[in-house]
């Protein structure tokens, strides 16, 4: 129960600045209607307690499977195992995702169920599982992250050429969406354990960093091909403002559930299949720790389930006409200006940022401090949000008008920053665009889009995530090149007192 209610705790401060935001604009510029206003704080609850849940069963039980998966490729010393596991794991992961289903959904809900919500799960995590062998592999034999980004990024920008640019948009969100908080604490563990092949016993610290970053690219690689394959020319899409009382506050949960247990129930067998015929013969756990992670996939499905309602029943649903009602005042600034407040208490909300800011911390012994980073972070996804706002209101700017010179410049940092920095950076894109960004804020940017005359949800709804994914690969190199002088500086003045 302690531990559940940390969890509550996080998961709360999570969501209620949202809620705060959104109660405050209902009694001043965008009013919502009682029944909507119910379902929404409604799924707020479903959201915070999902969320606790399901937080703690991947601490009990899938962050343990990763764990144990690692140590089992490091006891193997094989790489076909690397590759085999890899595969495996990496599409049965992000098939489980919730951000990833989330997304999808919207995908589905917004193109009519021309883009299908499990088309767009299966190919991402086929992604998800050819990168993240890549990535491992990476490790094992010690290539250069920063050669790797730049190849990848490299392919993603070639293939962007031909690619539509709906597509484009949904990819990047993709990417963003799948490294949630299923599929990161996983990975890395994969990660640690994989280290441990390398000849050299000393895994540097740098290894425990990038490979989040390396797997967040199969998402974009593969939808994309999947556009390219599909011809995505003709997709449009719209959302639909839902204006009246219907009288059915809490009909859209009971609905909801039975759907959604269906969904994650399948979604979460093939990970306990994995561990019900591994447990002995390549984890041999004893009948507690088979307990506990028994324990943790339910708690994992329940957390699911609940989560999942509450963001399909209700959240999402005001996030929608919260977005398209001040995008309908016809004022700019205030559309841009809620943006940027959405962007700053999402980031200042988001429990695994508190996480990263006091790894970088420690790791550059307190040079850095978890203020500065926090505080950049908070004001670069913002802004991130804000400039969204900016390309639904103008025509002409696309999506690539941003990823393009952000990336570019993300990518030269790569070769400037401390090694670590790049790791830490890369891996800190998924932490950013977490539950609050693949729901409320997705949902906000689709209204707006579908608000504003000569916006197109599918062009300018999505892409969102990508922002705000993109943001703290720029952020945090610039911290490590500042730690990088810093260290010099420090250096030079030890060696004048010395001398």
């Amino acid at each position: 129960m302690r531990i559940l209610l940390y969890k509550f705790k996080d998961s709360a401060f999570s969501v209620m600045p949202i809620v705060i935001l959104v109660l405050i604009l209902n009694f001043t510029i965008s009013p919502i209607e009682a029944d909507q206003l119910i379902r929404f704080l409604t799924g707020a609850l479903f959201i915070i307690l999902g969320l606790s849940i399901f937080l703690m069963g991947v601490d009990l039980g899938i962050d343990q499977i990763g764990q144990h998966m690692g140590d089992a490729i490091a006891r193997s010393n094989k790489l076909i195992v690397v590759i085999i596991v890899g595969l495996l794991l990496g599409f049965f992961i992000s098939v489980a995702e919730p951000d990833l289903h989330i997304l999808a959904g919207q995908i589905d809900k917004v193109t009519s169920g021309t883009v299908a919500k499990w088309n767009i799960v299966i190919i991402v995590s086929f992604g998800i599982a050819v990168l993240l062998s890549a990535g491992l592999l990476r490790i094992v034999y010690n290539f250069g992250l920063h050669k790797m980004l730049t190849i990848l990024y490299g392919i993603i920008f070639a293939i962007a050429i031909f690619a539509s640019p709906e597509f484009i948009a949904i990819s990047f969100d993709a990417s963003g969406a799948t490294t949630g908080a299923l599929t990161v604490p996983f990975i890395l563990a994969l990660a640690v354990g994989v280290s441990a092949l390398k000849r050299d016993s000393q895994a540097s610290e740098k290894d425990s960093f990038g490979l989040v970053a390396i797997v967040s690219t199969g998402p974009i690689i593969s939808v994309m091909i999947m556009s390219l394959i599909i011809g995505a020319e003709d997709i449009s899409g719209s959302v639909d403002i839902v204006a009246g009382d219907d009288g059915s506050i809490f009909h859209p949960f009971m609905y909801k559930m039975p759907v959604m247990a269906y969904e994650v129930f399948f979604a979460l067998l093939p990970i306990l299949l994995v561990f019900l015929i591994l447990r002995k013969r390549a984890f041999k756990l004893g009948k507690q720790q088979t307990k506990d992670i028994l324990l943790g996939i339910v708690y994992s499905f329940v957390g699911l389930v609940l989560l999942l309602t509450g963001v399909n029943a209700g959240f999402m649903e005001v996030g929608t006409i919260v977005g398209f009602q001040i995008a309908s005042l016809e004022n700019d600034f205030l559309l841009i200006g809620t943006g940027f407040l959405l962007g700053l208490l999402t980031i200042l909300a988001e429990p695994a940022v508190y996480v990263l800011t006091d790894q970088i911390e420690n790791v550059t012994s307190g040079y850095v401090k978890r203020k500065t980073v926090m505080g950049a972070l908070a004001i670069g996804v913002g802004i991130s949000v804000a400039l969204s706002m900016i390309r639904i209101l103008v025509p002409e700017l696309d999506l690539w008008h941003y990823l393009l010179p952000g990336y570019i410049i993300a990518v030269i940092l790569t070769y400037i920053v401390p090694k670590l920095f790049v790791g830490i950076a890369f891996d800190s894109g998924g932490v950013a665009s977490g539950p609050m960004t693949a729901t409320f804020i997705l949902a906000f940017a689709q209204g707006a889009a579908e608000g504003i005359p000569g916006a197109d949800v599918m062009l300018d709804g999505f892409g969102i995530i990508a922002m705000v994914a993109l943001t703290p690969l720029i952020t945090l190199q610039i911290l490590g090149i500042i730690y990088k002088i810093k260290t010099r500086k420090g250096g030079s003045e030890n060696g004048s007192e010395n001398q």
